[in-house]
């Protein structure tokens, strides 16, 4: 099956609009996707035709809308390969699901002088959690070395590991670094220890087949506006017995068996998790945004962006003024880097004069751009409608940019 990027870049409509006259190049898939068509036409279906609250009805319309929302948590076991949608928490995004990791697994099993490890590669959702525990019960937090050319190295982990280590929370893929990290292994040595592992598939679901039963992590999170779903929807993967074991992060209705004005029971797996009325219409959204990647297939979506990650390696790492700021050998398709002498705000300002859309920042990543030496990177990032010419159209624009300022 060959890869037809026009016929997959011809259901994006926002690809097709002319910026100053230019072609769009979307080069910040990272921090959120683009949506194709069939997403949009599918949440306006549901505001249109089958719009009413869920799980409350015994009407038509409710009966109807809460089978669609629970067919989109079906969608997401068959795309990470999950043994039973109860096992599936719809939230509002990966931060919200490590939040809730963090609240009613953390807060309840660790105790003062347990520990946590993390790396330095983390997002600030996956370190603040942590440091929030830190500062209230106690916990120690731990943290991974990454090397300089941002790889990750077990041995790493394996130094910090003891019995007294009860979670290990790392990342699928570098959001800055874009390196890919070995979640099985990792998962294997926590595991040894009898410590939980957690995995941050923020940029992982989106490139790369996802199992979480092979992975054999405890949790799995990402979000459904990078995997070209509506914002305000995520998702958080939880092994049965370890989510039955927590409480509940909020409280309110639908999320409860049985209240009286003395107690309440609590409902199973995941309904209580989920208080409250649910994002229903973004869960259908996302549902079908996964259903649409997987009908590319998330194989097919891998292989073509590793081989665009290989030609921008050549092409875009390859520039003499370019400082790569990670270019571990396992990579995915986020480039991070900084041009000699040029601020990279000057250049995003540059680019976008080109139609070409990059960010600048520390990417919710701030220690980790320090420990890489800088206050501030650019970063170009692939989606499955990127191609060799949005690589090309960017190292013109860098061409550009630099000849203005040097």
């Amino acid at each position: 099956m060959s890869y037809d990027l026009d016929k997959i870049r011809s259901d994006f409509p926002i690809l097709n609009k002319e910026i100053r006259g230019k072609r769009l190049v979307f080069l910040d898939s990272a921090a959120s996707a683009q949506k194709p068509l069939c997403v949009v036409d599918k949440i306006r279906d549901m505001y249109l035709n089958d719009y009413a609250n869920v799980h409350r009805g015994l009407y038509y319309l409710s009966e109807s809308s809460t089978y669609i929302y629970e067919n989109s948590r079906k969608i997401v076991k068959k795309f990470i390969n999950v043994e039973h949608e109860d096992n599936i928490v719809f939230t509002r995004n990966a931060t919200e699901s490590i939040n809730i990791v963090a609240y009613s697994y953390a807060r309840v099993h660790l105790a003062k002088g347990d520990e946590i490890i993390i790396s330095e590669a983390e997002h600030h959702a996956n370190l603040l959690p942590w440091q929030v525990l830190r500062d209230e019960i106690g916990i120690v937090l731990k943290i991974a070395k990454v090397e300089d050319d941002g790889s990750f190295e077990l041995d790493s982990l394996r130094s910090l590991m003891s019995e007294k280590v009860k979670l290990v929370s790392m990342p699928h893929v570098s959001n800055v670094l874009g390196t890919i990290f070995p979640v099985k292994e990792i998962c294997k040595v926590a595991h040894e220890y009898g410590a939980k592992a957690l995995i941050d598939g923020c940029q992982g679901a989106v490139h790369l087949p996802v199992d979480v039963q092979d992975i054999d992590c405890d949790f799995y999170v990402f979000s459904g506006h990078k995997t070209y779903g509506p914002t305000g929807i995520g998702v958080l993967y939880g092994k049965k017995g370890v989510l039955e074991s927590m409480v509940p992060y909020q409280v309110g209705g639908d999320m409860v068996k049985k209240v009286t004005y003395e107690k309440a029971t609590y409902a199973d797996v995941p309904s209580r998790f989920e208080a409250g009325t649910p994002a229903f219409i973004q869960a259908v959204g996302l549902g079908e945004a996964l259903e649409y990647m997987m009908n590319i297939g998330m194989g097919e979506i891998s292989k073509h962006e590793l081989e665009l990650v290989d030609y921008a390696r050549e092409k875009l790492y390859g520039l003499d003024y370019i400082i790569p700021v990670g270019n571990a050998k396992d990579k995915g398709g986020v480039f991070s880097f900084v041009v000699k002498d040029i601020h990279p705000q000057d250049i995003a300002t540059i680019l976008d004069q080109q139609s070409i859309a990059v960010r600048t920042g520390h990417h919710c990543a701030e220690p980790l751009v320090h420990r890489m030496g800088y206050e501030t990177v650019v970063r170009a990032s692939f989606g499955l409608y990127s191609g060799k010419d949005d690589v090309d159209a960017l190292v013109k624009g860098l061409d550009k940019a630099r000849s203005f300022f040097i």
